[in-house]
C-alpha cells in the first residue's frame, strides 16, 4: 500500500479544520476541490476525512468496493432514529435483499399510473392562489408533494385522512429537524438524555408508528392480499427468494423512508427551480412557450413528457446547482484500503458531494451559470458518468428517481401554465446545507397570473359543471 497521502490544508490543534468547515460544508469542500484536486484530506477532531472528485475514484467508493465502504455510525445512529433499518441506513446483504424486495414498487409501468394524482392535486393546489398574493414557495411545494406521496404511498386522499397526513407530515419535520441538530452539532445527543429535542423527537416517532403502523395492520386484517394501487400494497405482497415477506416493522421503516425521501427531494428540486427562473426571464420565457405550445391551456398527462424536453432540462439544471441531497452519506471503509493509489485508513470518512461536483469547472463550463441547454441529449452523452449526481450512483441509487423526476416535470409544467414568481425584495436566498439543501430563509415569491388559455377555462368549466 501506498504511503503516500493525499493533500490537503494545515490540521490546527483537537478540532483539526471544523472551524473551517462547520459554518458552511458546502462551500469549505469546494474550496478543497479547487485547491487540492481530485482527493484532498483534512480532519475534524480525530477522525480523517478525505473529500473525493474523480469520476473514477468516485466508482471505486460506489461501486467497485461497496462492499469495503458501508455507511458511518455517525449517519446510521442519527437517520435510524427516525428511518429505522430503511434502504437509506442499511448495509451489506440486508440492504441487498431489501432492495430486492422494494423495487417492484418503483418499476416505471407502476409510478407511471401516479402521474393522474400529481398533476390533479397540483391542480388543486393552484385553485386557490391567487394574481399578487405573497407566498412561501418552500412551504407550497412541501405541502403539495407531501400530499402526493401520501396518496402514491399508502393511497391517503387529501380529504378524507387529511388528519393522518398532516400528523405523519408534523412527525416528520419534528423528527428531521431533531437530525438536523445532531448534525449541526457533529454528534448524536444520546437518547436517554431528558432534553426537549429527544421527547419531541420520541414523540413524533411515535406518531409516525401509529399512524403509519396503524395502516400497515388495517393492510394485514384483510382476508386476502388486495393491491390498492399504492406503494404501500407493493412492500406488503412483495416477497423474498425464500418466499418470506417483510416484518411489519420493516414495511414501516421503509414507508417511513420513503416517505421522508419522496417529498423532500422534489419539494427542495421545485423551490430552487422557481427561484432560479424568477432570476433568469430568457429561461422563465422559453420555458412559457414550452408549455403554452404543447398543451395548449389543458392539464399535462404522462404522455405529455417527450414533448417537454426543456421543462426536463429546467429540472436537471436546478438540480446540479442545487441538489438537495448535496452531500451523500459518508462511507467509512471497514478495512484499511486504496483509493486512487492513496492510503484509505479503517474508519475514515469518504465524502463524496454531488453540490462540489456539480460546481467544478473542469466538468461544467461557467458551473456557476443557470443554464438548461447543457441538459440537451447530445451534451449530456458527453458527461462522464460519476460527475452528475443528483440521485447518488451506483447500487444505492436513489430508488425513486424516476418517480421524482416524473412527479418535478410534471408539476412544473402545470404550475407554469397559471402562474409565474417574482422573489420579494428584501430577501437573501442562501442554500442552508442540513440533511437536504433548502434556503435558509424559506422562499417568499409574489404570485402573478398567467392569462388562461381558452382551451383550459373550456377544460374547468365542463368539469365544474360535471360537479368534479
Amino acid at each position: 500500500m501506498s504511503a503516500l497521502l493525499p493533500p490537503g490544508p494545515e490540521s490546527k490543534g483537537i478540532w483539526g479544520n471544523l472551524n473551517e468547515f462547520a459554518p458552511n460544508p458546502p462551500v469549505y469542500l469546494l474550496k478543497l476541490a479547487k485547491t487540492y484536486g481530485p482527493i484532498s484530506r483534512f480532519r475534524i477532531l480525530n477522525r480523517h476525512m478525505y473529500l473525493l472528485t474523480d469520476p473514477d475514484m468516485i466508482r471505486e467508493v460506489l461501486v467497485k468496493q461497496q462492499e469495503i465502504f458501508a455507511k458511518t455510525p455517525f449517519d446510521k445512529e442519527v437517520l435510524g432514529r427516525f428511518l429505522g433499518k430503511g434502504l437509506l441506513t442499511s448495509d451489506g446483504e440486508f440492504h441487498k435483499q431489501q432492495r430486492k424486495l422494494v423495487q417492484p414498487a418503483f418499476h416505471m409501468k407502476r409510478i407511471q399510473e401516479y402521474a393522474e394524482v400529481m398533476v390533479r392535486y397540483t391542480d388543486r393546489m393552484l385553485g386557490g392562489w391567487r394574481d399578487g398574493e405573497v407566498r412561501r414557495l418552500d412551504e407550497e411545494m412541501m405541502a403539495l408533494t407531501m400530499f402526493i406521496v401520501s396518496k402514491t404511498l399508502f393511497d391517503a386522499d387529501a380529504e378524507t385522512m387529511e388528519r393522518q397526513v398532516q400528523a405523519v407530515g408534523e412527525a416528520m419535520d419534528v423528527v428531521q429537524r431533531s437530525s438536523n441538530a445532531d448534525y449541526r452539532r457533529g454528534f448524536p445527543m444520546p437518547n436517554w438524555l431528558p432534553t426537549r429535542n429527544n421527547r419531541e423527537r420520541k414523540q413524533a416517532a411515535k406518531v409516525l408508528a401509529d399512524t403509519l403502523g396503524g395502516i400497515i395492520a388495517e393492510r394485514r386484517r384483510e382476508k386476502t392480499a388486495v393491491d390498492h394501487g399504492d406503494l404501500l400494497s407493493m412492500l406488503l405482497l412483495a416477497q423474498g427468494e425464500d418466499g418470506g415477506q417483510m416484518s411489519d416493522q420493516q414495511v414501516l421503516d421503509e414507508a417511513v423512508t420513503l416517505f421522508a425521501a419522496g417529498h423532500e427531494t422534489t419539494s427542495n428540486a421545485l423551490t430552487w427551480a422557481w427561484y432560479l427562473l424568477s432570476q433568469h426571464p430568457e429561461v422563465e420565457a422559453r420555458l412559457h412557450e414550452e408549455v403554452d405550445g404543447t398543451l395548449n391551456g389543458r392539464l399535462p398527462t404522462l404522455h405529455d413528457l417527450p414533448n417537454l424536453p426543456y421543462t426536463e432540462m429546467v429540472i436537471k439544471e436546478a438540480l446540479r446547482l442545487y441538489p438537495p441531497a448535496w452531500m451523500l452519506n459518508g462511507r467509512s471503509p471497514l478495512t484499511d484500503t486504496e483509493v486512487g493509489g492513496y492510503p484509505i485508513k479503517k474508519g475514515s470518512i469518504v465524502f463524496i458531494s454531488p453540490y462540489v461536483m456539480h460546481r467544478l469547472p473542469h466538468y461544467f463550463d461557467e458551473p456557476e451559470a443557470f443554464r438548461p441547454e447543457r441538459f440537451t441529449p447530445e451534451l449530456e452523452k458527453e458527461l462522464p458518468r460519476y460527475v452528475y449526481l443528483p440521485f447518488g450512483a451506483g447500487p444505492r441509487v436513489c430508488i425513486g428517481n424516476s418517480f421524482a423526476m416524473m412527479e418535478a416535470q410534471l408539476l412544473l409544467a402545470t404550475i407554469a401554465q397559471r402562474f409565474r414568481f417574482e422573489l420579494v425584495p428584501g430577501q437573501e436566498v442562501v442554500p442552508n446545507p442540513l440533511i437536504t439543501l433548502s434556503p435558509r430563509d424559506g422562499l417568499r415569491m409574489r404570485l402573478v397570473a398567467r392569462e388562461a388559455e381558452p382551451i383550459y377555462a373550456a377544460q374547468k368549466e365542463l368539469a365544474y359543471a360535471l360537479g368534479d
